[in-house]
């Protein structure tokens, strides 16, 4: 999933362990806030790269947008003001275009598929488009499937039909509005609470553990179980962060990054089992909605997407193993 340069020796002189230790902090952005399952993934990172390199590396965690939206964290990491971001994999299609094959609605059926994509070759190339971009992709955990809330019961489709519906600003949730209906209005993250409580949005789409993390579930009273998208968390190291370490620094990060990934997936899957329930005894209603014109509603989006990058790859990516 990366590459990593090695990292030149200064003066032609070998660099140990030892003579690299200092301490060093490395800053790691995210738009989640603590409240989120996924948190407890970076924190295991944190404690995991503390024990493997005996304290003299760590972790300084901005959560909940603290350094602005995912686009803006990408900003600064290319920089090399940020170290590490965490943002939705195909989310960086603003950059790299080809990762809306993969952020289309119903493309990617569960979190091992998208692994298993992340992992093929197209993921590798994506991976050396990572690069390009001056960020290294490290791991992609599970966030969460995605589902629709509204101010209104969803027992179909049709019921959308008219809502203003908050996405994020990338173009594949965007079409799924679209295609659903409903009328899309970006809203950042870090707004969505107030944008529901104000009636400036009537729907939205979110994992469960999103949804109970900023407490959507207080303003928003109909879940529909749409499942219509995979939600990832990718951990993307800049290259100028890399230039920092070593190369044993490096894995280091690397297993510490993997363990984070491996608390956070767990947590995740373990929270979508035990919300639906939990947020019927909140007194909200879960609705499980057939799901296949959803599904076809999305082929216009799909045309749309193998007329800019080849014909056939949407249903390639579908068939990864």
């Amino acid at each position: 999933m990366k590459l990593w340069k090695p990292l030149a020796a200064a003066l032609g002189l070998c660099l140990s362990v030892t003579a690299y230790a200092q301490n060093l902090t490395l800053s790691f952005g995210t738009q989640l806030p603590e409240t989120h399952v996924v948190y407890k993934g970076i924190l295991e990172v944190k404690r995991k790269l503390e024990e493997s390199s005996k304290g003299s590396m760590t972790l300084k965690i901005f959560p909940g947008a603290q350094l602005g939206d995912f686009k803006a964290m990408v900003g600064q990491t290319q920089a090399g003001d940020l170290d590490i971001v965490m943002t939705g994999y195909p989310d960086m299609s603003y950059i790299i275009p080809e990762l809306k094959l993969i952020g289309a609605p119903y493309v990617i059926s569960s979190y091992e598929h998208l692994r298993a994509v992340v992992k093929s070759p197209y993921g590798q190339r994506m991976d050396a488009k990572f690069r390009e971009k001056g960020v290294n992709l490290f791991d992609v955990w599970y966030e969460g499937t995605r589902h629709t809330t509204a101010n209104k019961p969803i027992n179909s489709m049709a019921d959308l039909k008219g809502l203003k519906m908050r996405t994020p600003n990338v173009p594949f949730l965007i079409a799924y509005a679209q295609a659903v209906g409903a009328t899309p209005a970006p809203v950042a993250f870090a707004e969505l609470y107030l944008a529901l409580q104000t009636k400036q949005v009537d729907a939205q789409e979110n994992p469960l553990p999103t949804i109970d993390a900023v407490k959507i579930y207080e303003v928003q009273k109909h879940i529909a179980l749409t499942g219509h998208f995979i939600a990832s968390s990718a951990i993307l190291v800049g290259e100028k962060a890399l230039k920092k370490l070593n190369p044993t620094q490096k894995q280091w990060l690397d297993e510490a990054i993997q363990a984070g990934g491996k608390v956070a997936t767990a947590g995740v899957m373990k929270s979508e089992a035990d919300l639906i329930a939990g947020f019927k005894a909140k007194g909200l209603t879960v609705s499980t909605v057939d799901t296949a014109p959803f599904r076809s509603a999305m082929k216009s989006y799909y045309d749309t997407l193998d007329a800019e990058f080849g014909a056939g790859e949407i249903g390639r990516i579908m068939a990864v193993k």
